[in-house]
Formats: C-alpha cells, structure tokens, sequence
C-alpha cells in the first residue's frame, strides 16, 4: 500500500456560500481571517498572509440553503490555532458576536470548539496539545478519548495575566 509524504498537509477549503457579505460577516469579522483577494462571486482568506486558507464562493449556490441533515458533505473544516491562548481568544469573539457553540471537547491530544457558519457549515476551532503530552497506551499507541472542555478556564486564557505585586 502507498502511504502520503508525512509532511503532505491540507492547504486550504473552498465553501460553498449562499450570501458573501453574510459569510464574509462570520469568517473575518468573527473569526479574523484576512481578504487576500476577490472575484467576481468569490473572496479568498488567509490567516498570517498566506495566499488563502478559506475560499468562499456563490458560483453554484447564491441564495441557496444548507444541505439537509442525513446527506453527505462536509463534516467540518478545522482551523488550527498555535496555542491554548489564540484559541481561548477566538472563542472569546465567537461568544461576544452571538454564535452558538454546538460543543466543546477536550479530545486528550486537543482542546475543541464546534461551531455552524451562517451557511450551516460546521467549523472546529481547535489547538493541538505537544505531542510528548497525547494519552498513550503502554504499547504507544495513541488513546484518544472525548471528554467536556472546561470553557471558563479557557476562557480565562484569553485575559492577560494581571501585572506582579509592587
């Protein structure tokens, strides 16, 4: 069996939207992501400069619905943040802007929240744990489990540490 080059990784998401501005609304007004370019019915995004990340477009799907619930398509697209105080920001602004949490898990090699764009899109804002610190079993390999994310304590990230006593 061939196996992918390790170092292969998923480059970007293109989504189908039914409304730009209202999609645009969701993945840079909330989630911060960045216009790199545009088309006509479509916008690029990238996080730190990069030629893009998220593609959003309504060539197939202006004013469209979500695909009903039972069918196939995209589960979610993950977007992973560098550490625990990024992620505790993020979900910060996802909370101030009124967007429900469909949950949030701590997965022992990561620290989730699930969320729905605008277009019924399911997102995961996650950061990885070291991976000297994922659950092994003695035989190494790994043992993943799902377990309830403490999201006052992730939270509390996302506040600077208030300054040292005089």
């Amino acid at each position: 069996m061939t196996t992918i080059h390790p170092d292969a990784r998923i480059g970007h998401v293109h989504l189908k939207v039914a409304d730009l501005p209202r999609a645009l609304a969701f993945w840079q007004g909330v989630l911060g992501f960045q216009v790199t370019h545009r088309r006509p019915g479509a916008v690029f995004l990238s996080a730190g400069g990069y030629h893009h990340h998220i593609a959003l477009n309504t060539w197939e799907s202006a004013g469209g619905a979500p695909p009903p619930a039972h069918h196939t398509g995209l589960f979610h697209v993950a977007i992973l943040y560098p550490d625990r105080a990024s992620l505790a920001r993020a979900l910060e602004r996802v909370l101030e802007a009124g967007v429900a949490l469909e949950g949030a898990a701590d997965h022992g090699v990561s620290e989730a929240i699930y969320l729905r764009d605008p277009d019924g899109n399911g997102v995961e804002l996650y950061r990885d744990r070291p991976r000297a610190e994922w659950p092994r079993a003695e035989d190494g390999t790994m043992t993943m489990f799902t377990r309830r994310l403490d999201l006052a304590a992730l939270l509390a990230e996302a506040r600077p540490a208030p300054p040292p006593a005089a």
